[in-house]
């Protein structure tokens, strides 16, 4: 989509926009990214709740590529909370060695993993209030593993889903909290999960944090940070980054 309209006509027509008006447009964005996106989903590899918890722990200052790359050692040594809980912090270190800040995440997953047994019977919490009360379980921790283990709408405020929000003019919060607040307003609770999804998947392949591919990215006639990166479709087009393959069975 090529933006259309002056930059002096495009500012003035965002900072004219209305309530009524920002609604309108955030959802019309939301379509066009389904549109665009139409297998967007979580990039993190999991068989059940448990596993999905760690796997979203361990996504913090790393990629999903490289946790996918560690977690099936994990979790073929430890399978369940109670396995986890009993593991030995040195050699699971080693483990997690790969995803950074290792020590942390050893301490994160072990003290989660107690939780869940000594206050859970080893079963993942459905609810977000116990979720946040895990070691290294934050608000979006919890929301991903709501929306994609439990089928509980969640909004997932990571650097990505942020970044885009904020330069969509969607809402100024900086706070995770108050972000997710003010774009839980846009859109119904049923899209929660899956606009996230969209969002972060547009943040990974088009809205990059310091060159955005503003000249081939489908929203450009809607979103009032054009031009924060080149315009011209050719350059931006060379910015434009794939995700991973397919999943095989």
């Amino acid at each position: 989509m090529v933006a259309k309209g002056s930059s002096a006509a495009r500012a003035k027509r965002f900072a004219d926009e209305t309530r009524v008006g920002l609604v309108r447009r955030a959802r019309k964005m939301d379509r066009i990214l389904q549109e665009t996106y139409p297998d967007a989903h979580c990039e993190l590899d999991f068989r059940n709740p448990f596993e999905l918890l760690v796997a979203t722990v361990l996504s913090a200052q790393t990629t999903d590529v490289r946790v996918n790359l560690t977690t099936p050692d994990l979790f073929a040594k430890y399978p369940t909370p109670e396995d986890m809980a009993a593991a030995n912090p040195e050699e699971m270190e080693e483990i997690l060695r790969p995803t950074g800040f290792y020590r942390a995440k050893t301490k994160s997953v072990l003290g989660l993993s107690s939780a869940l047994v000594e206050r859970f019977k080893g079963e993942v919490p459905k609810k977000l209030d116990d979720l946040v009360t895990l070691p290294g379980v934050g608000r979006k921790t919890a929301n991903v593993v709501l929306g994609n283990a439990f089928g509980v709408p969640g909004l997932t405020v990571d650097t990505h889903f942020g970044r885009l929000v904020r330069r969509f003019g969607w809402t100024d919060e900086e706070e995770p909290e108050k972000v997710e607040s003010a774009i839980a307003e846009l859109f119904p609770r049923r899209d929660w999960t899956m606009l996230s999804h969209r969002l972060i998947w547009h943040g990974r392949r088009i809205c990059h944090a310091r060159r955005p591919a503003c000249g081939a990215c489908p929203l450009a006639d809607l979103c009032p940070s054009y031009g924060t990166g080149p315009v011209d479709h050719d350059t931006a087009a060379k910015l434009v980054k794939t995700g991973p393959p397919p999943k095989t069975t």
